[in-house]
């Protein structure tokens, strides 16, 4: 069960062919191989069956078949199908119920990789941990394609997996990952998602393979196959600022609920806070001037530079410091108008993780 429902949360409500509502199944004396699509994105899972007897090819509509397995406790399934009309009748222990699948002739056959194929492999933890510490930050822009996915920067000695959306950034490098070669490709959004929900920590490997224009995934029992995001991702090294001398140590979940308590009387439109940066004191505070409520809380941090206002979305940099494993994070900035970075104070095993928030202009806050 858990893997068709795995399968099929690749399936839209509205899909560029009336065949991809169902899921494709392919009986073969080696087993159950389930396939799902968009048209963009695939999912093959193979299943260990205990019995098979003939082979063949046809599609299941999703939800006939799995409402009632939901409800249904752990047990044995014996699935027989009627080649001539493609009657399934499925048996369990205390019931039976059937319906009617159909050929799969018009199913889209997954495109053969190109010649110029690239491959690697890359441990279950570190592509999730990749996965988890960017996603948040990838963008939803018609304009610039680019930037709706995860740009995995390959190098011979290490991986990075970056996102942007132009008010954050996020940029994790993980030095356990050895390919040998350099290359590049955005990950759309939901791919990654989709990973997300079926890689476990108790996986092992996981092997990518791509090239110019497809994207596939094997991890355990699934593949993914994906198309990939067109276009050159920007320069994102240029856009990470160097000599940031003022820099503050916080812990992160403290400063995450007094963010979360003072954001409730900033304005809904902006949800800006303000930051007031002294000698080991940090003042956090947020006013709407039209309800005309304002609120402040004073909290310890280690900060032993020049006085410093800054401004932040607030839910923004919620978003960062909860995408961030460390106990205590480190704030470096230079000043109030250029990009902040957020950075754990201990890092992960064989990983750099560095976030990046854009302030907001005080010009207009009196709080």
């Amino acid at each position: 069960m858990s893997h068709l429902s795995a399968v099929s949360r690749v399936l839209t409500g509205k899909p560029s062919m009336p065949v991809l509502e169902y899921l494709l199944f392919d009986v073969t004396a080696d087993g159950l191989q389930v396939t799902a699509s968009d048209g963009d994105c695939t999912i093959i899972a193979k299943i260990q069956i205990e019995q098979v007897e003939g082979s063949g090819r046809f599609v299941v509509p999703v939800k006939t078949l799995l409402e009632p397995l939901k409800e249904m406790p752990q047990q044995m399934l014996t699935f027989e199908i009627d080649p001539e009309n493609y009657e399934i009748f499925v048996n369990y222990a205390n019931g039976k119920y059937n319906f009617i699948a159909h050929g799969a002739e018009e199913y889209p056959i997954l495109k053969q990789p190109e010649t110029d194929v690239k491959t690697f492999k890359i441990s279950a933890n570190a592509l999730l941990s990749g996965i988890n510490s960017t996603i948040f930050a990838v963008a939803e822009d018609e304009i610039r394609p680019v930037m709706n996915g995860i740009y995995f920067d390959i190098k011979a000695d290490h991986l990075t997996f970056v996102a942007s959306d132009s008010k954050k950034l996020v940029r994790l490098i993980n030095k356990s990952v050895q390919t040998g070669f350099e290359g590049s490709f955005i990950l759309r959004r939901k791919p990654a998602n989709l990973l997300r929900g079926i890689i476990s920590k108790e996986m092992q490997d996981v092997v990518i393979s791509y090239d110019s224009k497809t994207v596939r995934i094997q991890v355990d029992d699934y593949q993914i196959s994906s198309s990939l995001i067109e276009g050159k991702f920007p320069p994102y090294e240029a856009v990470i600022p160097k000599n940031n001398t003022n820099r503050m140590t916080i812990d992160r979940q403290e400063c995450i609920k007094t963010l979360r308590r003072v954001a409730v009387f900033a304005n809904p439109a902006t949800n800006q806070v303000k930051f007031e940066l002294d000698k080991d004191q940090l003042t956090i505070s947020a006013q709407d001037i039209d309800y005309s409520v304002s609120g402040f809380e004073r909290i310890g941090c280690s900060y032993d530079c020049t006085p410093l206002q800054i401004g932040f979305r607030a839910n923004f940099l919620i978003e960062i410091l909860n995408s961030i494993p460390s106990e205590e994070v480190e704030f470096q900035m230079s000043d109030s108008f250029r990009a902040c970075l957020v950075v754990p104070v201990i890092n992960n095993e064989d990983e750099d993780l560095m976030m990046l928030i854009m302030p907001m202009q005080l010009a207009d806050f009196n709080g």
